[in-house]
This record gives structure tokens, C-alpha cells and sequence, in this order.
């Protein structure tokens, strides 16, 4: 808990920003009603005036009953706090999966979604490296880096949705992965020079899996496929597909196979333009001997 939750001050609205439920996420928003009505109905059962229980947690009455009404998402240590306080034996505790999940915007949530199905993944990025390949501080440095400024709890909160998605090196069986970056992007020293070295050195490490390959996009290329910006396919067990690139189709992703046809064939063309598997991994050593 907070630490001040112990000098008697109980945590409010402006000590956790970026909680807010986003009424748009009609997934997310039936996550947190439902746990709040469990939160409502376990203080209820046992007595407890909603104020003594937000003294219990460290939280402003309001708090309470924001939660509890799901206005706002509780965070893990509040439903581990309610568990203990109320006695529910774990069922409380049980519901942080869900809840964390509804942190991460629901763009992402639904990427991740789709990468952890696929079973062929392919991505080109022109600008930055690719978040399934981002260590946690080149990503902290690339988000913190937004204007308008997200606050430090949003960014930590994209931050943890972008790591998330990373489960797909896990899975077994493992996906192919296929990425494509721009030389440019590997030579941006993003978050200063450590946290560039150890990007370099968590790409060269991914480049070396067995299911993922990994090409460099050099800056002598004059012109190539990929210059309308960011490039995506994910195919999937049963044949179906989807895609989406910047420069195509509003940037909306497809499953046209019309629309994938046209995607899959710039996508081709970007790898065999650029520097192969091979020469790759040295370029990204020969990043690292100049750092």
C-alpha cells in the first residue's frame, strides 16, 4: 500500500491517475462493474460501512465507492487488501488477471490478442524498432517521449501493455516471426547510450531464436516498399489472415484477400530488399562494437 496510508492519509482520485475506466471498452467496462458489484457485496456481507473499509484499505470513502460502482479500476494491491480485510479467501485476489488486463488500452489489448493466435507473424517499421522487440527502457524512453506528455502512470501503464505482448516468444508451439527495421531507427541513441547498448544487445539476442528472423533495412537503399510506413500480416491455424499497413487501405486492418494480396506481395518485396538474416546480425554487432 501507499506508504502514507499509514500516517492516516487515505489515497484519493489525483494518487492514481490514469485509472479511469474508458467507456468505450464495453469489455473492460463489464470487468470492473463486475468487480466492483463482488467488492460491494463481500463489504456488505460482513457489516462494513464503506468508510471504516476504505480506512481498512487506505482509501477516501469516494474511492470506495467509485470501485465499487465501476467507475474506477481497482489496482492489484486494493483487491489484495479488500481480500485480506474481507476475508474472502482468495476469490478477490483471483479477479487481478482481468483487472490488469483492462489497464492496457484496448487497441493493444486487441493486437495482443491477435499475435497470440497467429502462427506466422510479420512486421516492417520505418520509425521506431518494434514494440514486440522494445526493451523496457527504450520503451519507457519511446512513449515518455509523446506530445502531448502522457503522465508517469499512463506511461508505465502503456509500458507494461507493450511488455505484455512480448508473451508470444513463450508460446509453444512457437509462432514464425519475421521483422524488418530501418537501419536509422537502430542508430537513434533512444534513452541515452546504456539503454541503446542494451536494445542492440536484446536484438541480437531475439535474432537468434530459432523461429525468428530478423532483417535490417539499409540506409543505402535509395527507394523501397516500405517508405508509406509501417507494414503487418498475421496469419493464423485455420488459413485466414490479417494486415494492415500505413500506406494502404486507411491504415484499418483487413482481411480482404484481395487487400492482403497487395500487402503480402510489399511486404515480400521489403524483405528481399533488405540486408539478409546474416548480414544483419553482423551489422547489429558491428551497432554494438561502435557503442
Amino acid at each position: 500500500m501507499h506508504e502514507d496510508s499509514g500516517e492516516g492519509r487515505l489515497r484519493t482520485e489525483a494518487d492514481e491517475p490514469g485509472w479511469e475506466v474508458d467507456p468505450d471498452d464495453d469489455w473492460g467496462v463489464a470487468v470492473v462493474a463486475t468487480v466492483g458489484r463482488q467488492l460491494k457485496l463481500r463489504r456488505e456481507a460482513v457489516g462494513m460501512r464503506a468508510a471504516d473499509f476504505g480506512i481498512a484499505v487506505g482509501y477516501g470513502e469516494d474511492m470506495v465507492y467509485k470501485i465499487e460502482g465501476g467507475k474506477r479500476i481497482p489496482q492489484p494491491e486494493y483487491l489484495d487488501k479488500a481480500d485480506e480485510v474481507l476475508g474472502a479467501g482468495g476469490l478477490l485476489s483471483a479477479m487481478k488477471e482481468d483487472v490488469r488486463k483492462v489497464r492496457y488500452p484496448k487497441k493493444v489489448r486487441e493486437l495482443g490478442k491477435l499475435e497470440s493466435k497467429a502462427i506466422e507473424i510479420g512486421v516492417y517499421e520505418c520509425n521506431i524498432i518494434a514494440g514486440l522487440l522494445q526493451t523496457p527502457e527504450h520503451a519507457r524512453a519511446v512513449i515518455g517521449a509523446a506530445q502531448p506528455p502522457y503522465s508517469p502512470d499512463d506511461v508505465e501503464r502503456m509500458v507494461a501493455a507493450r511488455l505484455a505482448r512480448q508473451s508470444v516468444f513463450a508460446r509453444d508451439p512457437a509462432p514464425s516471426i519475421h521483422f524488418v527495421l530501418e537501419e536509422a531507427v537502430l542508430r537513434r541513441p533512444i534513452g541515452g547510450t546504456m539503454v541503446r547498448r542494451q536494445q542492440l544487445e536484446h536484438l541480437r539476442e531475439v535474432a537468434q531464436r530459432h523461429n525468428v528472423v530478423l532483417q535490417v533495412m539499409p540506409m543505402n537503399c535509395e527507394v523501397h516498399s516500405g517508405l508509406d510506413g509501417r507494414v503487418e500480416v498475421l496469419k493464423f491455424p485455420d488459413g485466414s489472415a490479417v494486415g494492415r499497413s500505413d500506406g494502404a487501405f486507411n491504415g484499418r486492418p483487413t482481411s480482404d484477400p484481395k487487400q492482403l494480396r497487395v500487402l503480402e506481395l510489399r511486404y515480400g518485396t521489403i524483405r528481399a530488399q533488405a540486408l539478409s538474416p546474416r548480414e544483419s546480425l553482423a551489422f547489429i554487432e558491428q551497432l554494438l562494437g561502435e557503442t
